[in-house]
């Protein structure tokens, strides 16, 4: 199999391409209409219709509905582009659905000497907090130091190339570190630069920390607070600047045959063939299986696992306030923790190598190592089992390699591309890496291969394009403050504080939200009050829901609020299956679903030891 890298050769637009672009373009009837035209996402069920109806797609196919190939169907849809994004699972329910939940500028990136990734990331990061700041806001980050010059001569060698794993780092080199990162943030700048804190000062704001610490160093990076509905708003982004743009939901890439390529919609089992001009695989660290379904056997990518901890602790959450501590374990790894609510936090991360990219619960063992390394840099606050509310893992689609220490694999992007041959009829490009913070520069540079390959121009560029519900926001708590305050005017019933909730959750689309759905007053949950019944409806009905766990793991921060309970589930799944015309049986196993996988996948305790063993079955509504 002929492959190269597509940064350094790119091929000439073949007359197949030519002709599937025509067709893409007689049979789809390209109409990407005004803004305001499109205020709702179709159904699955819709779009699968139209899909049927026309008769095939030949024209741009994106495999993987994680953020990288949202990214890319985004960035087409804004060249006039449509495509068809498709993905096994919910969107953002992979990788995506598993990250540290920041926007970071890659700080430890340094050590290993990608520069250039670092710079990337930084300037990600500064247009991201102005194109979504509902979502993405801006985060302190304090590095506690327990030495000032350690680390210098390794860093020396690894400057030359004579060492690659990471090492110790004293306060020197933190301080030449964050000079630098300080520099590459000039781009679009949005925080302050970096100081260094004296311990005095550090350990009087966080009297837990270890007395050992000599010096803290300070800087800002951002915080995400919902990556999965972030990458919700991009795919109505794009639905909204080209209309015939089709994202499905749980429909699987399963071969090729007759030169067409397979699709399976796993909700009712049916498969259906297109005719891609070309096909972009964002699988992440599914790409090798994936490849191998559509005759690939080259392996690109060795994930490694990242678990995370979300702790019910409103102490420590009081104790850290808004700051996020970024820290050096015995090993020379980063971990974190930081308050993502009044009562609870997060702690992460695990980097251990696995050969499964399902291989995405929690283990024991790693919940004793973040355990026993937050007791290292915060020994007065001890942590149990107990504590534990919500678990969860991904695995990072790096690239390939035979050994060395995890940290030090590039968590860069590169595309591959593999040209059609007799058995498979049009390219691919193949994305391996790939990260949360610059999705957007990655899709960029996928979707000038593509537009290439097509014959299609560049019509804009997608970094200054608002996201979603940030769209007309300005950054700051001010702006959201004034904002709450328009929406609790706009609905009397509404207190300041409900307000201020859905426009954090939501941003200008709350008001969508509560005028698609209330006349005059919200209902709150029974069992989640700080959630509405107008609102799961909404949800329900106009943000593509195919599984109850769709609302409970990625349209909703339930799991992360402590209330992923089995109350709280028959609540919704109620409500959910209302919406959707479910039956009560259907309502009933998609309640049970849900209950198990919350407790298999992420360890959580429902209220119930294992749906089955529950005296009473699950109170659901008939919609029969």
């Amino acid at each position: 199999m002929r492959c190269f890298l597509v940064q350094c050769s790119r091929s000439r637009r073949s007359a197949h391409a030519f002709r599937t672009d025509l067709s893409l373009q007689i049979c789809w009837r390209i109409r990407c209409v005004a803004r305001e035209e499109i205020t709702q996402m179709r159904s699955r069920r819709a779009l699968l219709g139209e899909l049927a109806d026309s008769g095939g797609w030949t024209g741009v196919v994106i495999l993987g509905g994680g953020i990288n190939g949202i990214g890319v169907y985004r960035d087409l849809a804004a060249q006039g582009v449509p495509a068809l994004l498709v993905d096994k699972g919910d969107f953002c329910s992979g990788t995506s659905a598993a990250p540290s939940r920041l926007i970071h500028g890659g700080l430890r990136y340094l050590e290993t000497g990608e520069f250039a990734l670092v710079r990337e990331s930084v300037e990600e990061r500064n247009h991201l907090l102005n194109n979504a700041p509902h979502l993405v806001r801006p985060l302190p980050v304090w590095v506690p130091l327990f030495s000032w010059g350690g680390g210098l001569f390794e860093a020396g060698l690894r400057f030359l190339r004579l060492r690659k794993d990471p090492g110790a780092k004293g306060a020197a080199l933190v301080k030449i570190g964050l000079a630098i990162f300080d520099r590459f943030g000039r781009v679009a700048k949005t925080m302050p630069n970096h100081r260094m804190v004296r311990r005095e000062l550090a350990l009087a704001a966080v009297p837990s920390l270890n007395g050992r610490v000599k010096i803290v160093g300070e800087y800002y990076d951002a915080r995400l607070t919902s990556p999965e509905r972030l990458g919700l708003e991009i795919v109505v982004d794009a639905e909204t600047d080209c209309q015939s743009s089709v994202a499905l939901p749980y429909v699987e890439a399963s071969g090729i045959e007759n030169g067409n390529l397979v699709l399976t919609d796993l909700v009712d089992n049916r498969r259906f063939t297109v005719s891609p001009s070309v096909v972009v695989n964002c699988t992440g660290a599914w790409l090798d299986d994936v490849d191998r379904n559509l005759g690939i056997r080259e392996r690109l990518t060795g994930g490694t696992k990242g678990s995370h901890l979300v702790l019910k602790r409103p102490d420590l959450a009081g104790e850290l306030g808004d700051r996020m501590l970024y820290f050096e374990t015995r090993d020379h790894r980063a971990c974190l923790i930081y308050a993502i609510d009044e009562a609870h936090c997060i702690l992460g991360t695990t980097d251990l190598r696995t050969d499964s990219p399902d291989d995405t619960t929690c283990s024991d063992a790693e919940i004793d190592y973040l355990f026993d390394v937050l007791s290292e840099i915060l020994p007065d606050r001890p942590l149990s089992r107990s504590d534990i509310v919500f678990t969860y893992a991904g695995v990072r689609p790096l690239p390939a390699t035979a050994a060395g220490a995890t940290g030090a694999i590039s968590r860069d992007h590169s595309i591959r591309a593999f040209e059609a041959d007799a058995g498979r009829p049009f390219p691919l490009l193949a994305l391996v890496g790939g990260k949360w913070t610059t999705y957007r520069a990655c899709a960029e540079q996928i979707a000038d291969q593509v537009l290439e390959r097509i014959g299609r121009p560049r019509k804009t560029a997608t970094l200054s394009l608002p996201i979603g519900g940030g769209r007309g926001l300005e950054p700051g708590g001010d702006a959201v403050a004034r904002l709450a305050k328009e929406l609790s005017e706009k609905l009397p019933g509404l207190t300041r504080d409900q307000a201020a909730r859905l426009v954090g959750r939501y941003g200008r689309n709350a008001f969508g939200v509560v005028g698609a759905e209330a006349t005059s007053s919200l209902t709150p949950l029974a069992t989640a009050p700080n959630y509405f019944r107008e609102e799961i409806r909404h949800i329900a009905t106009k943000e593509r829901v195919t599984r109850l766990e769709d609302v409970i793991l990625r349209r909703t921060l339930l799991p992360f609020e402590g209330l992923a309970r089995r109350d709280v589930v028959e609540e919704v799944g109620g409500i959910v299956g209302e919406a959707l015309d479910w039956t009560r049986p259907k309502i009933a196993a998609e309640i049970k679903a849900c209950l198990q996988c919350l407790e298999r996948r992420y360890r959580v305790d429902v209220g119930c030891h294992g749906f089955k063993e529950c005296k009473d079955g699950p109170a659901v509504r008939s919609v029969e």
